[in-house]
């Protein structure tokens, strides 16, 4: 069966690698690059679907280790995959689930087979093979899917990280012929993208490059980055790895949601991402501004009646101060979760926005200088920046 592309690069920005463009998937086109707010449960946490599309997303991540362990991916094939179960029309990316499986070092086992786990909900145990996986997204009914994939971790030595790489590869093979008789078997209309490993050394991420585009897939994942490295270590990598990416292909970076990575993502050619630190973070105090990040439990905020950033247009800041979201957060409020979630994914729903028209103008450089030049300074009561959290959780 021949695979139409999925991608069309719309333009390419004249100062950098930095491009928008469009994929085409079942549940409607996607405008890159995209921002993907994470929904592990078949639920962005405190965001009902209807508020995600009115905010303009159009793809979120749901993690198939979760969801294959409770409720079950036979029950939610049942109720007509992801989709019907919960709700979201537009559409959804899922993980593997090897990044949580991996995460499992002292309750999983890893073979070329697959992999065996223990259940971190009952300790019950579970064998997954590259088919399996496939198997399940497909009874999801993904838009897109991910190969199973092992992502090792920072510091690994390159006999063990050449280990891991050999072993992604060959899943991606047994991966891609799995969704191939899906998609002719079943009618199966979901894509299936490849993942590039390699841990930190450049040579491997070079050879991981090459077998994944030569598999073919319909997209490419970096994966193995943002998992704790510092700063300059993912940048140099990422600028490595991006490069040697095949032109007409969709490009995912996986783990990245903070405005500083998303910016070097882009910069490097990147077309979405996903990260859960967004959601988290503002369910834990800390608020994006387009000066920064800030904590609102602090006390500089308790008789601060100004929105949480002027410049934000979302109806959080057009209708609540910080006080009330500090008073809200002190007294444990579920409406505290709810309207720092929605202004966090607003905030950066528009922040994307404003990078693909800054492309299209072609001065995203001029853009992402100017917004680092901001935001880059600390933000008034705020500590220290957390760095950007691995987060295919």
């Amino acid at each position: 069966m021949i695979q139409a592309p999925i991608f069309t690069c719309t333009h390419q920005d004249a100062g950098s690698k930095a491009r928008t463009g469009e994929i085409r998937l079942p549940h409607g086109i996607v405008q890159t690059p995209a921002f993907m707010p994470v929904g592990t449960n078949a639920t962005v946490k405190a965001v009902p679907p209807e508020d995600l599309e009115a905010m303009g997303f159009k793809l979120i991540l749901a993690n198939t280790y979760h969801l294959y362990l409770r409720p079950g991916h036979e029950l939610v094939k049942s109720a007509g995959g992801l989709h019907g179960f919960s709700g979201w029309s537009r559409n959804f990316l899922t993980d593997s689930g090897g990044f949580q499986i991996f995460s499992l070092s002292n309750m999983r086992k890893i073979k070329e087979e697959g992999v065996t786990f223990r259940s971190h909900i009952d300790g019950s145990s579970h064998f997954l093979t590259p088919e399996k996986v496939v198997e399940i997204q497909t009874a999801f009914n993904s838009d897109i899917q991910m190969q199973l994939d092992i992502c090792s971790a920072y510091g690994e030595d390159e006999r063990a990280a050449l280990k891991a790489m050999t072993i992604t590869h060959d899943w991606a093979r047994r991966a891609k012929k799995a969704w191939s008789d899906a998609r002719e078997k079943e009618g199966y209309q979901g894509q299936l993208f490849g993942i590039v490993q390699g841990n930190f050394f450049p040579a491997l991420r070079s050879e991981s490059v090459k077998v994944i585009s030569d598999l073919d897939f319909p997209g490419i994942a970096i994966g193995g980055l943002s998992v704790g490295e510092p700063a300059e270590v993912f940048n140099d990598l990422l600028a490595h790895t991006s490069a040697l990416l095949p032109a007409d292909k969709p490009r995912y970076l996986m783990g990245i949601g903070t405005p500083d990575y998303i910016l070097e993502a882009v910069h490097n050619g990147i077309d979405i991402f996903d990260c859960v630190y967004p959601t988290r973070t503002a369910r834990h105090g800390l608020l994006f501004t387009s000066q920064g990040e800030i904590g609102i439990k602090k006390a500089i905020y308790e008789k601060d009646f100004s929105p949480i950033d002027p410049e934000c247009s979302c109806p959080v800041c057009l209708n609540h101060s910080k006080a009330y979201l500090r008073h809200l957060f002190r007294n444990q409020e579920i409406l505290y979760a709810i309207l720092a979630t929605r202004h966090n994914l607003h905030f950066l729903g528009d922040f994307v926005r404003k990078i693909r028209l800054a492309i299209f103008e072609n001065r995203f450089e001029e853009f992402r200088k100017s917004f680092l030049r901001g935001y880059t300074l600390r933000a008034p009561g705020n500590g220290a920046r957390l760095p950007a959290a691995p987060s295919r959780m």
